[in-house]
């Protein structure tokens, strides 16, 4: 299935029906009078996220969507019926904007979670509605109210445990598949991953989730390359892995270009727990594993895991590690909200009940 990550679409919610003008004219019947019934509600746009989803693929060819029109009122009291609802499936993790792209409408990030988007117009009252001790025949109704419209963005950011991000080529791919049962496609040449791919970890009988994103190079904010496009599926990450190939001739450098490119595109996601991991070192001898594991720590202030993800050495390690990173990151910010709803709770006044 193609990958799509973002893409415009039309809504529309369905008008509602009028409302009806009609008298009751029987023979025999003693009573007659108005009976003009109201129009129906028109159908509204909804938005929900699935879990089966992890494309936006669906909106490119269709990309106009409208409620139905609400019934119009008809005699003998006669409500219209209301018009279909429209309910737009989306992946989880999915933004919706307005069409200025800055605007957020939604943020979708757990299944089953629904918003409207476009509210169908109401139907109009008929003459029935209007009838009065004063006024006992009118012949007045009222129409339907329009519905809504506009054009919206929808975009795609993966939710993730874990991600990884690296120069083309550090390994990012063949890491992923030597820890999930993920097939990303692998070769000997630079942006091999065109678009994100997601793995589930296991590790100490539990499961997370990991994605890679297409490589980096320097001046990938200024359009570079893939550009950063691709980093927004990496922000709801708990913990980054930084893959670093260790057949590069500097790879301090090619850390710094990464760290450089995230500040670029979001301090946030610069500011994230982070793995450094040194790959390929089955391509390296013993003192070169010294020396450029040793000018990593310095550079980063981190401690340095070496691999070799197309043997699986150290790759255990590793996800041990971003495992237990990422529940020390949770038990941070859980004891920030107790702290915060504590400081809370001792700033409230309390006035004293004189008995």
């Amino acid at each position: 299935m193609k990958f799509l990550d973002e893409c415009k679409i039309y809504i529309q919610s369905g008008d509602g029906g009028d409302g009806c003008v009609s008298f009751r004219r029987e023979k025999f019947i003693e009573y007659g009078g108005p009976d003009g019934g109201a129009g129906g509600r028109g159908g509204s746009v909804f938005v929900e996220a699935i879990t089966n989803l992890n494309t936006l693929i669906d909106y490119r060819y269709l990309q106009h969507f409208r409620g139905d029109r609400g019934q119009h009122g008809m005699g003998r009291n006669r409500s219209g019926t209301s018009g279909e609802d429209v309910i737009l499936k989306v992946p989880v993790g999915t933004q919706i904007f307005t069409d200025d792209r800055e605007t957020m409408l939604a943020d979708l990030t757990q299944p089953g979670q629904m918003v409207r988007l476009a509210r169908g117009g109401d139907g109009g009252f008929g003459n029935a509605h209007f009838k009065t001790s004063v006024n006992q025949a009118p012949r007045r109704y009222d129409p339907g109210w329009p519905g809504e419209e506009l054009w919206i963005w929808l975009r795609l950011k993966l939710i993730a445990d874990a991600g990884m991000l690296g120069m083309p080529n550090a390994g990012k791919s063949t890491f992923l598949a030597a820890v999930t049962r993920a097939k990303p496609k692998i070769a000997d040449y630079p942006f091999t991953t065109l678009h994100p791919q997601l793995g589930v970890v296991s590790v100490f009988d539990k499961e997370f989730v990991l994605a890679d994103i297409p490589g980096l190079i320097e001046d990938a904010h200024l359009g570079a390359g893939l550009g950063v496009r691709f980093l927004g599926h990496i922000e709801r990450c708990r913990v980054l892995i930084h893959m670093i190939d260790g057949t590069a001739e500097d790879v301090v450098e090619a850390y710094h270009v990464i760290r450089t490119e995230c500040r670029e595109y979001l301090q946030d996601l610069a500011d994230k727990p982070e793995v450094v991991v040194l790959n390929k070192i089955d391509s390296l001898y013993d003192e070169e594993i010294a020396e450029k594991k040793a000018a990593l720590e310095k550079a980063s202030g981190k401690k340095v895991m070496l691999c070799s993800a197309a043997s699986r050495q150290g790759t255990q390690e590793i996800v041990e590690a971003v495992w237990a990173m990422m529940h020390a990151h949770d038990e941070e910010i859980r004891l920030k909200d107790v702290q915060k709803n504590r400081k809370g709770s001792d700033n409230m006044d309390y006035t004293p009940i004189n008995e």
